[in-house]
């Protein structure tokens, strides 16, 4: 199965995001789409598509003259509660994805040496991977997996993958280090990472990159195999909306 996953929506749109925020929360009465342009220096159609995306995600609203001023979800995440905000934001932004989708769709991040899900959102007609060998131990078979590990210096890899050795879970599963890290290492940052039945037999999955800080992340769906054909068409909506949730996370 030869798949080619579409290219990522480049992550420094997340840049140009907080620049227009910052602008925006600067005029409480709201600013104009003009203004904006001129203070953050972004060409008009390059800053009307991020408006329209920051519209959508409710980060701010649209005046009845026209301008902007600051969403819901901007008050939310800035409130005293932020972890409790963020984490209701992503989770109805993972359930959004999932229904978009048609996939079971995961959050991930790598904690201390450890692969962490952290959310996740499934659903009957999009069902979560049955979680038959401890996903911790199995980073080098995963979409998620792999995608935190290309994420991870050459020294902090081999220091996962002596704690747990790449086990063969399937046929399909790499168990040479040496391929493994020739494969990490050719990854491009802006492909998805792919498993087509390396952790499970009946499971393809694809994962994307979300790295806000110095944190090291992951935004990953899941597929039965009979609906592989689906595969890069999902990842590409993977990609797409990896923005919006690198912006949350950003905040």
């Amino acid at each position: 199965m030869a798949l080619k996953p579409e290219p990522t929506v480049p992550f420094h749109s997340v840049q140009y995001a907080l620049r227009v925020l910052e602008t925006v929360a600067k005029y409480s009465g709201g600013v104009s789409e003009g203004q904006i342009a001129r203070e953050t220096g972004l060409p008009p159609a390059h800053l009307a598509h991020l408006l329209a995306t920051l519209c959508r995600e409710e980060y701010v609203d649209r005046t009845a003259d026209g301008g902007y001023v600051t969403g819901e979800a901007l008050a939310l995440l800035s409130g005293g509660d932020r972890k409790a905000g963020l984490a209701r934001k992503l989770q109805h932004a993972l359930s959004a994805l999932r229904d978009t989708i048609g996939a079971a769709v995961y959050l991930s991040t790598y904690v201390d040496g450890e692969i962490r899900i952290t959310q996740y959102a499934d659903g009957p007609r999009a069902p979560k991977v049955n979680e038959w060998v401890d996903f911790r131990s199995a980073a080098h078979a995963m979409a998620l997996g792999k995608c935190l590990l290309t994420q991870l210096d050459h020294d902090d890899r081999r220091d996962h993958l002596a704690r747990h050795r790449t086990a063969r879970l399937t046929s399909r599963t790499i168990t040479n280090e040496q391929v493994l890290f020739r494969k990490l290492d050719a990854q491009p940052a802006t492909v998805p990472v792919l498993d087509l039945q390396e952790y499970a037999v009946g499971t393809v999955c694809a994962a994307v990159p979300v790295t806000a800080g110095r944190s090291v992340g992951s935004l990953a769906l899941s597929l039965p195999v009979q609906h592989a054909h689906r595969l890069r068409q999902a990842a590409a909506a993977l990609n797409r909306h990896a923005g919006p949730m690198l912006l949350s996370m950003a905040l």
